[in-house]
């Protein structure tokens, strides 16, 4: 069974040992009854990274752009999952520690635009000015 999965399969293929197991598994309950996927087992359940969290640290970072991961682990959540919140789910960054959005929204850009605008008019005067400054000896 290992050699024919390995000519499938190439290097990618699973170990001998792997495949031994998987076949006696199989072999000892009933085929239509056999599940290869995890069960759900009892532990902890996964609550922080649930939406009442989520919503609750893009809060705190809009409402204070510069708030540390600390701070929002004091309202529950370990630091790891914080951070993986903030910077997977959320998708901020950190910039001149500050967090930032990693994709600017319409008003962000059209602000960014209209600051641009502004900033080349100016130096646009500036230079007119020089030049007849210069034109002026």
């Amino acid at each position: 069974m290992h050699a024919t999965m390995k000519a499938v399969y190439g290097e990618m293929c699973i170990s001998d040992c792997a495949v031994r197991k998987l076949v006696t598994i199989i072999k000892r309950e009933d085929p239509r009854e056999t599940i290869l996927h995890d069960r759900k087992r009892s532990g902890r359940p996964l609550s922080a990274s649930d939406m009442v969290h989520r919503e609750k640290v893009d809060c705190m970072i809009r409402a204070n752009g510069s708030v540390k991961q600390k701070e929002i682990a004091d309202e529950g959540i370990s630091k790891q999952r914080a951070h993986h919140i903030v910077t997977t789910v959320l998708v901020y960054r950190k910039v001149s520690a500050r967090w930032a959005p990693r994709q600017f929204t319409v008003e962000m850009k059209a602000k960014g635009k209209d600051m641009y605008m502004y900033s080349t008019l100016r130096d646009l005067r500036c230079r007119r000015r020089s030049i007849n400054f210069c034109n002026a000896f």
